[in-house]
């Protein structure tokens, strides 16, 4: 097996003023850059270390400089799989590997993964979580995206929702409390909101809790995202959630979300894909995954004051397939 060179960088991207959900705010997204090169070639993975999943940027870096040995002697994705778990240290490294197979073979990865060609894609674009009259705001300058996702927090939810249906009242809307729900508001707010136009709830009870949606109601389908990781998290999901929301920093990487993608769809969950805020490189894998998604979430770039070059291309809200150069 010919040698590897393995890299691992830190970078931080600024925000476009803040990004705000039930649990926060951030004004930075703090990514760790996996490189793989050989023969000539370079490979690249991104994650996002997440502080709600017990993630730290020291952490996952020390994980993945352990691995140093292993990766430069070549350790390959199959071998990922059974040495690290589901999470953003595997998603850094199973995405690069993914990466400098692409490259080094000629052959695109989407086609290695047995997928169809990517084609451009409608995504959601975030609306962070604020008073009713400042997410009115945001709405309004947002208010030629065809689909808005609203960051909500068990508060002010339907102001929230009706101030930004008020501004853009062309667009269609899914909602994400970010665990900030009581049960019981799921059958009390649901109503409403379906009458606004809100097409999916993320996540309105925190993770563990699950189960409480046996005896409750609700009107809008409801997606896991916090519940929800790897394939094992799957047969607890099916008949809580009608989707699932898979996000590579998740599932530690596209290898273990393809596999999600064809078990999701024997257990009757629809898909959704999503991303944390990130740069351009964490979008490219996941976009491999939007032909399979009913919901397409992958704005990560579209937040921030500045992407990495080459980036994903958008016109507005329309993402095109990752360019060569980026990944893949």
């Amino acid at each position: 097996m010919p040698h590897t060179l393995y890299r691992i960088k830190r970078e931080s991207w600024p925000i476009r003023g803040s990004f705000s959900i039930s649990r926060g705010s951030k004004t930075t997204a703090d990514v760790i850059v996996v490189e793989l090169e050989r023969d000539g070639k370079t490979g690249h993975g991104e994650c996002v270390p997440y502080g709600r999943y017990g993630e730290t940027l020291d952490e996952v870096e020390g994980a993945l400089a352990a691995l140093r040995p292993d990766i430069e002697a070549g350790l390959d994705r199959t071998a990922l799989a059974m040495r690290l778990p589901a999470g953003a240290t595997r998603n850094a490294l199973d995405c690069a590997l993914w990466d400098l197979e692409a490259k080094i073979s000629g052959v695109p990865a989407w086609k290695t993964a047995g997928l169809p060609e990517p084609q451009p894609t409608l995504t959601a674009f975030t609306i962070s979580l604020d008073s009713p009259e400042r997410m009115r705001t945001a709405a309004k300058d947002a208010m030629d995206r065809p689909l808005l996702k609203l960051k909500l927090d068990g508060g002010l939810d339907l102001d929230r929702v009706r101030a930004v249906h008020d501004a853009a009242p062309k667009a269609r809307l899914i909602v994400d409390a970010n665990e900030g729900w009581a049960p019981a508001q799921i059958e009390t707010l649901t109503p409403d909101l379906a009458q606004l136009g809100v097409e999916l709830i993320e996540q309105p009870l925190p993770a563990g809790d699950d189960a409480a949606l046996d005896r409750v109601r609700s009107a809008v389908p409801l997606c896991a995202d916090e519940s929800f990781h790897d394939l094992d998290d799957l047969a607890a999901m099916a008949g809580r959630y009608q989707f699932i929301n898979i996000k590579l920093d998740k599932t530690g990487g596209l290898t273990e979300a393809l596999h999600i993608v064809q078990e999701a769809r024997k257990s009757g969950l629809e898909i959704m894909v999503g991303c944390m805020v990130g740069s351009s490189l964490a979008m490219a894998p996941a976009a491999l995954l939007a032909g399979a998604a009913r919901y397409v979430d992958l704005d990560g770039p579209l937040l921030l004051a500045g992407d990495r070059t080459p980036g994903m291309t958008y016109e507005g809200s329309i993402l095109y397939p990752p360019p060569p150069a980026l990944w893949g």
